[in-house]
């Protein structure tokens, strides 16, 4: 977390910190630890699966279908947890739904550490899925209403950030710790995020919707500071949210299923690039390709080119723009899958196809490892461009856009929904991916992957709106209108 805080300050330095935005900044830095533990606990299984199979506990050792359903059974929690975030995001407010998903995590964590047999592990991976599901759910909409538009798309990739955080801490201790203290360490971001969001705001916005007018202001006034202009600010919130009363039959308006319809296909093509299982089954993955170097030290670098990514795409959120971030990223991906492709069919009669436990087993049973061969190296650097270039777009302008661009009066129930839609869409690809690979070698998942990030690239540019620079209402205004951004005063 010290790291973290190192990394994210320097990130939002900028004139607005000097201007009243640095209340603004910890909150967001309060929240987004939610997703910090989100990334960790969702690439826990990368390298515990080996240390598992090294193991001598044979009730903790698993075949392909207990392999499979540790990995993607978090997603069908976090597809629960969306669920709930639809009601608690309107029934308690964006702050304390983050809180309440510590509870299903610190259980889960500890159900884990403490596991004596493989259902113990499952029932604690539901657990801290239904954690990351609520997180995801609930943060990007925090953090998109709290923000400034100045600011609110470097503090929009912060969600990504952390869970980038949090997936490259889990590997950094994955190279020296057993797999039980993986779990422990896993408790203290959720601790801490606890205690800190007991002394953040709730949402200017959802208190407005409450009808709360003073706490409203109250939580807007502490966030943009007292010399600010937070009541002309407060006044536009009012009237965007007053204009609104959500019925069923308003989903039938262009305002209001256009943006949800965008959201919800963002979010299943995200996952539909296979980020979930390639993160999941990392270091596996690694060990099927017979990487020349180390599996987990391999899982180790991916994890910090992801990193440096997020940061860059952090950097050019409000300079670059979103659409020409999503290009950027969805062909950097169809390059990278394609080379994965074509590197696993043609090595498919060598040791590039090792299956799933005999890879595992083999790598783990004492035998020494192949000589150097450069040509190895292509998975690594595949692997290195396709995390490069997803966490450069795909991963966190779609979480910002989903908070973005869906309508004020039902942004709550539309993000679960979205969130939803993406978790159930993971757990598919991530329950098969192993499978797949089992019968039809692990080039079969990569060209798939593939032709999907043709179908992003189209979509980006056929859909998707561009939002830098634009207020939550100037954005549902042009929903609402087709032509125009601006948003009158009157």
């Amino acid at each position: 977390d010290v790291c973290f805080l190192n990394f994210f300050v320097p990130i939002l330095k900028s004139q607005d910190c000097k201007n009243g935005h640095g209340k603004l900044f910890l909150a967001v830095f309060s929240a987004v630890l939610g997703n910090f533990n989100f990334g960790f606990a969702l690439v826990f299984p990368s390298p515990v699966i080996p240390q598992l199979q090294k193991g001598e506990d044979p009730r903790l050792q698993m075949d392909i279908h207990q392999i499979s359903w540790f990995g993607s059974i978090f997603t069908l929690g976090a597809a629960l947890g969306g669920v709930s975030a639809m009601v608690l995001n309107d029934r308690v407010g964006r702050k304390i739904s983050i809180m309440l998903s510590g509870v299903p995590s610190v259980v889960g964590l500890l159900v884990m550490g403490a596991a004596q047999n493989f259902w113990m592990l499952l029932w604690g991976r539901f657990l801290t899925g239904i954690a990351g599901g609520i997180t995801a759910g609930s943060i990007p909409v925090y953090v998109s209403e709290i923000s400034h538009p100045s600011v609110r798309g470097a503090l929009g990739s912060c969600p990504q950030i952390t869970a980038v955080f949090g997936s490259l801490a889990l590997y950094a201790f994955g190279l020296v710790l057993p797999w039980r203290w993986l779990a422990v360490a896993g408790e203290i971001p959720v601790i801490i995020m606890m205690i800190l969001l007991c002394f953040m705001p709730t949402s200017p916005r959802y208190h407005i919707m409450k009808g709360n007018r003073a706490r409203a202001v109250k939580s807007l006034e502490w966030l943009r500071g007292p010399n600010s202009d937070y009541l002309t600010e407060f006044n536009k919130i009012e009237r965007s949210i007053n204009s609104q009363g959500v019925q069923w039959s308003d989903l039938k308006t262009r305002s209001y299923y256009k943006p949800i319809l965008i959201s919800v296909v963002m979010r299943f093509l995200q996952q539909m690039t296979g980020i979930t299982p390639i993160l999941v089954y990392l270091e596996p993955i690694f060990h099927m390709t017979a990487i020349s170097l180390e599996p987990k030290y391999d899982a180790a670098l991916v994890g910090a080119v992801r990193l440096m990514s997020v940061a860059i795409a952090a950097s050019l959120m409000d300079k670059a723009g979103r659409k020409a971030l999503l290009f950027t990223s969805g062909f950097l991906m169809y390059i990278a899958m394609l080379s994965m492709t074509m590197y696993t069919h043609k090595t498919q009669c060598n040791h590039g196809n090792l299956t799933v436990t005999e890879g595992l087993k083999s790598t783990y049973g004492g035998l020494t490892g192949p000589a150097f061969d450069p040509i190895t190296l292509i998975p690594l650097i595949s692997a290195m461009v396709i995390i490069f270039g997803y966490a450069m777009g795909w991963g966190p302008i779609t979480w910002l856009l989903m908070s973005e661009i869906l309508p004020l009066g039902a942004r709550g129930v539309a993000s679960g929904l979205c969130v939803g839609v993406s978790w159930i869409t993971a757990f598919v690809l991530t329950q098969l991916f192993m499978h797949v690979v089992e019968a039809y070698g692990l080039f079969a998942p990569f060209l798939f992957f593939s032709v999907v990030s043709v179908v992003n690239i189209i979509f980006t540019a056929k859909c998707v709106p561009e939002t830098k620079g634009r207020t939550l209402e100037e954005i549902e205004n042009f929903f609402r209108t087709g032509r125009t951004f601006t948003i009158l005063d009157s």
